[in-house]
């Protein structure tokens, strides 16, 4: 690895060098490094670019990295990863992609993950999306994460977008189960020319199952974002959708979440707002010795943290 590759894994996945446990570490749609342990096992696909994660039962405290990083031009990866998850397992997957793009032509990255949890088995699924590098190409994200949850599960999906991607399209399915639990941080900031859409879509299928998701970003320059939410309620259970989004100079910001009660037994709650940084935060910082550019970016770090 280089020192751009090495960059690039500290921002998306905090590492510094090789990890210990399990990991498979991807650059340019070729394997860079891979390692199994007798905890949870890598195995490559045979009929497609990806890998099978396959986490034994009752593992605790355990954690497998699979960063991907693109640092050409002209070139589009899609991988496709599945996840198994063993019954009462305790694991967390972090999966973070960096492009660096330094040329006129476009790099993109498609991740296709599917995550099969087993009875009261619990993941948390860290993603992180970033990008650099002064060519003129597009960096571009369009993840798919599809998400099954058995009985008792619980999957936390940490995802954050924090700088340089031009366009991302993200698709989010998730189909819950009896007692389980889905619960989503999503944090996204876009500048410039940016675009980011975000869609969920969850059925909440099990007795007392429960999805919470939480989305707060940040659009400035003249970026557009679009958030999209399609919740189903069909037993007794509760859902809860919140979108806040903050915007500034010339960006856009278009929130529309729908739930669906086809249970009567259904709770299900969305939220929605949109607005600009309150002057008087920006007065009380400036006040502190701050400048207006550093006040406004102490209340954008605090929104998305």
């Amino acid at each position: 690895m280089d020192k751009t590759d090495e960059q690039l894994l500290e921002t998306i996945a905090d590492l510094h060098g090789i990890p210990e446990g399990s990991f498979n570490i991807r650059k340019n749609g070729k394997l860079l490094a891979r390692r199994s342990d007798s905890d949870i096992e890598i195995v490559p696909k045979t009929d497609k670019d990806g890998i099978d994660i396959i986490v034994k039962p009752n593992v605790k405290n355990k954690s497998v990295h699979i960063p991907v990083l693109l640092t050409v031009g002209d070139f589009r990866d899609t991988v496709y990863n599945d996840f198994y998850i063993g019954e009462n397992a305790d694991v967390t997957i972090v999966a973070g992609c960096g492009i660096h793009n330094a040329t006129c032509s476009d790099a993109e990255h498609d991740g296709i993950h599917t995550f099969y949890v087993s009875k009261n088995a619990k993941v948390r699924y860290v993603e992180r999306h970033y990008a650099n590098g002064d060519g003129t190409g597009k960096k571009v994200f369009d993840p798919v994460t599809k998400i099954y949850l058995k009985e008792g599960a619980c999957f936390i999906l940490e995802a954050t977008q924090l700088g340089g991607v031009t366009a991302t399209d993200r698709k989010t399915f998730a189909t819950v189960g009896k007692n389980a639990q889905l619960i989503v941080k999503e944090k996204i900031l876009t500048d410039g020319q940016e675009e980011a859409i975000t869609d969920f879509r969850v059925k909440l299928n099990g007795k007392n199952s429960r999805a919470d998701i939480v989305s707060r970003s940040v659009a400035r320059g003249n970026s557009k974002q679009a958030f999209r939410s399609d919740m189903i309620g069909k037993n007794e259970c509760f859902g809860h959708v919140e979108c806040d989004g903050i915007v500034l100079d010339s960006a856009r910001i278009i929130s529309t979440p729908k739930i669906d009660a086809v249970s009567p037994l259904a709770s299900l709650v969305h939220e929605a707002a949109v607005g600009k940084i309150a002057g008087e935060q920006l007065l009380k910082l400036m006040s502190l010795g701050l400048t207006e550019q550093e006040a406004e970016d102490a209340v954008i770090q605090g929104f998305l943290n």
